[in-house]
């Protein structure tokens, strides 16, 4: 399987060329923002856009590219950042617990920190210093107002990239402070031409089903291919189909079916779960056709159900709770009006 290159070293980005205009003409005019950020679904390609303007601007913000932020994959800055040995552009994510031995849930204040001290250092060539904190929300508050102290004073010369798929939960100080880029889903059509690139060895069908399981986010899309997705998305049908009510041998058998699937089973099903709720119930709130087993319960309980599901797999991730446990409880929650 062909997929994504990771964010640093993916040359590739369809569909948001008014983000990558927005981002250029900034820098050409000489009034870039120092920070930005960069919103929208998981799987949409926040972090490929925000290495892509990092790798653009580390690299001179050339005029002559001729297709947005592209940079040549020759280019030595593209192969410095795709290595993550640049010396103006620093990287801040959810780092690893070797405890746990596993990723964190947060950025911490400790993370935070190396950034302040990355920004008072002179720019090693001379031009820009970028810092990319990809997956922003998940800031703790700590972190998130060490973060602010750095926004209200910002370095000349500097500029922060952050991607976030929940700017909810960020500070409004932070939201404030920053210039918001808003990436939307791609169209039906460049989705299928973007899959077709990246997944060549699955059978047209099936990638088009994953397309429309992933809803415009290629990420998405690479990601369920990988982790089994369409097997998981026919559980979460199976599911629904014995509503309202889940026999507790069905459910035990449903749980092993899902955590015998790929590593990441659990957080897939979930998500594929949610997702299928949120559109029957928009389109039932819409006058469209209904789902059967919608019946067993009002609109409104079903969109108290979508937010319960969700604190229940975001519990189970940040305090590392039993998987299948969680799973039963879920299916238990579906089948209890």
């Amino acid at each position: 399987m062909n997929g994504l290159a990771a964010p640093r070293a993916n040359p590739f980005l369809l569909g948001h060329a008014a983000a990558e205009a927005a981002l250029a003409e900034a820098a050409w005019a000489g009034r870039l923002h120092h920070a930005w950020l960069i919103t929208g679904p998981p799987g949409i390609g926040k972090a490929t856009l925000a290495f892509r303007f990092a790798r653009w601007l580390l690299a001179g913000a050339p005029r002559d590219a001729g297709e947005g932020l592209f940079l040549d994959p020759a280019d030595p800055v593209f192969r410095r950042v795709a290595a993550g040995s640049h010396a103006d552009l620093l990287t801040l994510e959810r780092g690893f617990d070797e405890r746990r031995k596993r990723q964190r849930r947060d950025i911490l204040v400790e993370d935070v920190r190396a950034v302040g001290g990355f920004l008072r250092l002179t720019p090693a060539e001379g031009g820009w210093r970028v810092v990319v904190i990809d997956g922003a929300e998940a800031l703790n508050r700590n972190a998130a107002n060490a973060l602010l102290k750095l926004l209200e004073e910002p370095p000349p010369r500097a500029v922060l990239l952050l991607t976030c798929a929940a700017p909810g939960r960020l500070l409004p100080t932070i939201r404030s402070r920053c210039r918001t880029l808003r990436l939307a889903p791609l169209p039906a059509a460049e989705m299928a031409d973007l899959l077709a690139r990246l997944l060549p060895e699955i059978d047209p069908p099936e990638r088009a089903r994953l397309g429309e399981l992933a809803e415009g986010m290629p990420g998405r899309a690479v990601t369920l291919a990988a982790e089994g997705g369409l097997a998981l998305a026919g559980l979460v049908e199976e599911t629904l189909a014995a509503l309202p009510a889940i026999a507790p041998t069905r459910a035990y058998d449903l749980a092993d079916r899902v955590l015998a699937s790929e590593e990441g089973g659990f957080e897939v099903f979930l998500d594929l779960l949610r997702d299928r709720l949120a559109r029957a119930v928009r389109v039932a709130g819409r006058g469209g056709g209904t789902a059967p087993w919608l019946a067993a319960r009002p609109l409104e309980d079903w969109a108290a159900l979508w937010h319960a599901l969700g604190r229940l797999q975001d519990e189970t991730g940040r305090f590392y709770l039993d998987k299948r446990q969680a799973i039963l409880m879920s299916l238990s929650r579906l089948g209890t009006p």
